[in-house]
């Protein structure tokens, strides 16, 4: 297919240790027109560093890595560089790991697993401000906490998962593109979710969450 010379490509970097995986994300996104892989970084420190010298849209992150990790690199990048995006893209699903890349700073989270194609698409979401978690990292975070023992509040289906969301720092506008509802509907289930957790913000809501083990 020719390319539209008009529309300029997404411009992603990957930051990865692992230089086979790299390679792989290279090659994978040769099939995209409009997406333009315009560097590698192999830790934290070059990742922030290439990210002053090319500017790029969108950046995929890996979260093990030595010296600093994609958390730290994402909120480093995210504070340096506010237009650029963050996706991070690692083959671990703890909750803990989630929460920490989402307060960083991250648009989205994504498993090495997923299709070239979808990668492709959350590149193109993450462009334009918008949300991408893997299904099974929204699952992972429905899940109750087993060992908790402290009370559990009477929530619906419906408000556990706009909890998880807004856990993870997901602002109502993007808590509804994901659940596709209206952003009204979006508000009354947050005010429905604060009354019944007995808090008065999101940072409460937040923290209550993850304290009793709703998330």
């Amino acid at each position: 297919m020719e390319k539209d010379k008009s529309v300029k490509p997404i411009r992603v970097i990957t930051v990865d240790d692992h230089e086979i995986l790299r390679g792989g994300i290279k090659f994978g996104l040769l099939a995209f027109d409009d997406i333009e892989l315009v560097g590698e970084a192999r830790n934290g420190d070059e990742a922030v560093y290439l990210c002053g010298q090319l500017q790029p849209d969108v950046v995929l992150m890996d979260l093990m890595m030595p010296g600093m990790n994609g958390g730290e690199t994402t909120r480093a990048i995210r504070k340096k560089y506010a237009e650029i995006q963050v996706l991070i893209l690692t083959s671990f699903l703890e909750t803990n790991l989630v929460q920490q890349a989402m307060q960083a700073g991250a648009i989205g989270y994504l498993l090495k697993g997923v299709s070239i194609d979808d990668l492709a698409d959350a590149i193109r979401s993450a462009a334009i401000g918008k949300s991408m978690l893997a299904k099974e990292v929204i699952q992972a975070l429905l899940q109750p906490s087993k060992a908790s023992s402290q009370p559990m509040y009477e929530l619906s289906k419906r408000q556990r998962e706009v909890l998880v969301l807004l856990t993870l720092g997901l602002s109502n506008e993007a808590i509804a593109q994901r659940m596709k509802l209206s952003p009204s509907t979006i508000r009354h289930h947050v005010s429905e979710v604060l009354n019944k957790l007995g808090v008065t913000n999101r940072t409460e809501a937040a923290t209550t969450a993850i304290r009793v083990g709703c998330v």
